[in-house]
């Protein structure tokens, strides 16, 4: 009975699951072009509560610009109040109607609980959640876990999501809001030196695509996955062993030589498109998408290919782990 129940499954089962796969997959297509179809109208927002973490540079910065022209209110949290209020005052005058600044430190949950809290006395609800704060750092496991900078980058870039998504979870339901998650590309394909920052992508998108089955209709989640964008870590900008902010010239140099970086303002209007149409995903630019089907079909090329782009050397040296705020 077993080397029945062995036989089936290894000979059977597979042969006929690649049948019904090519089966579905036209019928699959149809309906996300149907869908794309019915969907194509974006929420408008204007009037809304947005709340952004990491929202001082980068694509936070971008996104509360883009919110903002579309008549929305925010909420933006970060560790830079300076930078945050700059921010702030720049998207007043691209149309926000209200802005709320709140410096605060995502990897703790009280504070978490502080800024989703001081978003509910000040606007009194909430429509979308934006958990875009991360920090990135790049160094070979080989050389030893440095736990003063890998562990930071499991707080911030996985608990810094998850805590302000639970207490937040009750007032999006009320206003069958929106969660918007900044998960890179890395969550899904090879991050070479990045196996730390890699592994944390990867835990945050799991977790967010269980939640979206846990909530089912009541909030809707969307996935980011931006590749290389316009950033302090494109320009070469990190924390050094001292942890001192610097400017890496080479570094920028090797990242905007070898691979296409697109503007952040570019990236941050394709992810609210996506959010306002309720997209499940937002890929950034979109031809990422065709990576990660080869890294699921083929991983030995994807391999190959990565390593050919990154030259097998790290980009990073081997004494230095750099930290980068998003």
């Amino acid at each position: 009975m077993e080397f029945l129940h062995k036989l089936i499954m290894n000979l059977v089962v597979p042969p006929v699951g690649l049948i019904i796969l090519c089966l579905t997959l036209p019928l699959l297509l149809i309906y996300r072009f149907i869908r794309s179809i019915l969907t194509f109208s974006s929420q408008n927002i204007a009037g809304k509560v947005v709340l952004i973490t990491g929202a001082s540079s980068g694509i936070g910065e971008h996104l509360a610009y883009e919110y903002a022209r579309r008549g929305a209110s925010l909420v933006l949290v970060a560790r830079r109040e300076k930078s945050l209020r700059e921010v702030a005052e720049r998207a007043r005058q691209l149309g926000s109607p209200d802005v709320l600044v709140i410096r605060a430190d995502v990897s703790k949950v009280a504070e978490c609980k502080r800024f989703v809290d001081r978003t509910m006395d000040h606007f009194r609800r909430m429509d979308h959640l934006v958990c875009n704060a991360g920090v990135y750092n790049s160094h070979l496991f080989e050389c030893g876990i440095n736990a003063e900078i890998s562990k930071p980058v499991m707080d911030i870039n996985f608990w810094g999501s998850i805590y302000p998504t639970y207490f937040a979870i009750p007032h999006l339901k009320k206003s069958k809001g929106k969660i918007i998650v900044n998960a890179s590309v890395a969550g899904w394909a090879i991050s070479p030196w990045a196996s730390v920052y890699g592994a944390s992508k990867a835990a945050l998108i799991n977790f967010f695509e269980t939640l979206r089955l846990e909530l089912a209709q009541e909030v809707t989640i969307t996935i980011v996955a931006p590749a290389f964008i316009q950033s302090e870590i494109t320009q070469g900008k990190h924390l050094n062993k001292e942890g001192i902010l610097e400017v890496d010239p080479k570094l920028r140099k090797i990242i905007n030589s070898r691979f296409q970086v697109k503007s952040a303002g570019e990236c941050a209007k394709a992810i609210v498109n996506g959010a306002c149409r309720g997209e499940r995903y937002v890929v950034e630019p979109s031809y990422y998408r065709l990576l990660f089907l080869f890294h699921f079909m083929c991983p030995e090329i994807v391999e190959w290919f990565v390593r050919l782009i990154c030259r097998i050397k790290p980009i990073i040296s081997k004494s230095n782990t750099n930290g980068i705020n998003n």
